[in-house]
């Protein structure tokens, strides 16, 4: 049991990360219909944020840094996106561009950082442990499940409750329309996508003291917030964290108790969800169908 209680936890703690590190992914593609293939870098770009500044009282400093840059990058290439999307509606266009800009920068950071692995220590007032049933586990893993709530939270209130994510609806289900109302839908575009790379930049640095910053690890963290999106379904906050948390026990799970097959339960438990749901656990109802 106290195996469980752990991988349990464990998988909590990964779900909130994937959910921080894919709501950007599926908010950008479910409702706005755009393919971010550099999402995984951006998330390097918040862990290798938290590298550069790392310290004892390092931590808010890093996910100040690690937003405004994220924020910002996203911001042109949203921009570039959107232009694109004038003039062609082809994914693979929106493809090729963002994984050109997602080869650049890791490039980048590799020459910055290197190609070692860094690893980094919780931040010193959460470096302890609590106990959980008579568990000792790390305080920092159990900040981050908070986090993840808190974000769902405040993310579907934004998107679901308020007159800013009736724009973003709106603009996915009718961009003429919206325009005919004299909103700039290329904003939204830009403000979105803005809003997903800053997420995407947060997971890393939360991410920092679990998993480090290497090169290859934006391609990981891609492949996973991809399965993530596609389970829990396009465009849907709901969605995102429930996929988001069955994606993080599984993977838990399956590397504790059955390491050998852990890549075999992830990717078959995307397969069973698509044979039962095609559309995803929990899609929008305005997402676009692939």
């Amino acid at each position: 049991m106290n195996t469980y209680l752990v991988s349990v936890l464990n998988g909590l703690a990964m779900g909130s990360l994937l959910f921080a590190i894919a709501l950007g992914l599926s908010l950008v593609f479910g409702m706005m219909d755009v393919l971010n293939l550099a999402h995984g870098a951006v998330y390097l770009v918040g862990a290798y944020v938290a590298v550069a500044v790392s310290g004892p009282d390092a931590g808010l400093a890093a996910f100040v840094l690690a937003v405004l840059a994220a924020a910002a990058a996203g911001a042109v290439l949203g921009g570039v996106l959107a232009r694109l999307s004038q003039t062609t509606s082809h994914h693979l266009d929106q493809a090729l561009l963002t994984l050109g800009v997602s080869l650049v920068i890791t490039e980048l950071l590799s020459l910055g950082f290197g190609d070692d692995v860094h690893s980094l220590s919780a931040p010193a007032p959460v470096a302890g442990g609590v106990q959980v049933l008579g568990e000792t586990y790390p305080l920092y893993r159990l900040l981050v499940i908070g986090f993840g709530a808190v974000l769902a939270v405040a993310v579907y209130l934004l998107v679901e409750r308020s007159a800013l994510g009736s724009v973003i609806r709106a603009t996915v289900a009718d961009r003429g329309m919206v325009s005919a109302l004299g909103i700039n839908t290329g904003r939204v575009l830009v403000g979105v996508f803005a809003a997903g790379a800053a997420l995407a930049a947060v997971g890393g640095v939360l991410a920092g003291p679990i998993l480090g910053a290497q090169p290859g690890l934006d391609e990981k963290v891609l492949l996973l917030a991809l399965v993530v999106v596609v389970v829990g379904g396009l465009g849907s906050v709901r969605g995102a964290l429930l996929g988001a948390l069955l994606i993080g026990q599984v993977q838990a799970l399956g590397t504790s108790l059955l390491p050998e097959y852990a890549s075999f339960l992830l990717f078959g438990a995307m397969a069973l969800v698509l044979l039962v749901r095609p559309a995803g656990l929990l899609p929008a109802p305005t997402a676009v169908r692939a």
